[in-house]
């Protein structure tokens, strides 16, 4: 019983499938972020231009 463990455990340890996939998802994870911070801080000057074009189109119209 224990061969079997030890074996079944020898073969997950040389497994790097699962750390690649975790790899990856960490990779995705960054990038996410770092494009929601972006947007974050161009998200307010956009809206305060939009904001700036709809008084305009209000005063002239």
């Amino acid at each position: 019983m224990r061969k079997m463990l030890r074996k079944g455990l020898d073969a997950l340890a040389r497994d790097s499938r699962g750390a690649s996939a975790i790899e990856y998802g960490l990779i995705v994870a960054l990038i996410a972020l770092a494009i929601v911070g972006g947007l974050s801080a161009v998200g307010g000057n956009v809206l305060g231009f939009w904001q700036r074009v709809d008084q305009e189109v209000r005063i002239s119209g």
